[in-house]
């Protein structure tokens, strides 16, 4: 079974963005997008990864495959990037997507069900990019959080769980501190067994 991992940068009181979508206000920790660089590449899109230092033809080390809903594949295209991710299959969850780049996979059916079967496929880990809605919905199959959490205080946007859900716990496994207040957390569902694969 594949492992599906929502790796995302939340502010400290749990936003995604702000009410807007934006994501720009959170700060970027030199040393802590170094390390993310060097331990997900394959999370950086290809347009910044030669920023970060990261060559075109760098492996993926954890995700074969990335999992956006529309509002979070969204601002790549007001950009013009349709194919944010060509190192990974991109799926969009989107019912209004109609025309879009051919290397982008469009599912406006059962994310649920969907993203079941893609875990039971043959392949590397699942990275969930975003967003809250989509998170909700595919909650009790993610079997892991990385979260990016930001020393900010956004006070109203987009929560990292779009809606309601019954509490679960959570066990922390990996941490990594910054002089900034920035920190890198790493949780596995309590009572589990680490997934590594």
């Amino acid at each position: 079974m594949r492992k599906l991992t929502y790796l995302i940068a939340t502010s400290i009181d749990g936003l995604i963005a702000d009410s807007s979508g934006a994501t720009d206000m959170f700060p970027l920790e030199p040393k802590a997008m170094a390390d993310l660089a060097a331990d997900y590449p394959e999370s950086f899109p290809a347009h910044i990864r030669s920023y970060f230092g990261i060559p075109a033809d760098a492996p993926n080390r954890h995700f074969d495959t990335v999992l956006m809903g529309y509002g979070t594949y969204e601002p790549a295209l007001k950009h013009g990037i349709t194919s944010p991710y060509p190192h990974l299959r991109q799926i969009v969850f989107s019912s209004r997507l109609r025309e879009h780049d051919p290397a982008v996979e469009v599912v406006d059916d059962d994310a649920v069900a969907f993203v079941a079967r893609l875990k039971a496929a043959p392949g590397t880990g699942i990275w969930l990019c975003g967003g809250g809605k989509l998170a909700s919905a595919l909650a009790d199959h993610i079997d892991e959080l990385v979260i990016k959490l930001n020393p900010i205080v956004l006070g109203a946007g987009i929560p990292v769980f779009g809606a309601a859900l019954p509490p679960t716990n959570w066990r922390l496994v990996g941490e990594m501190a910054y002089d900034s207040g920035y920190r890198r957390l790493r949780y596995v569902r309590a009572g589990t067994a680490e997934i590594t694969s």
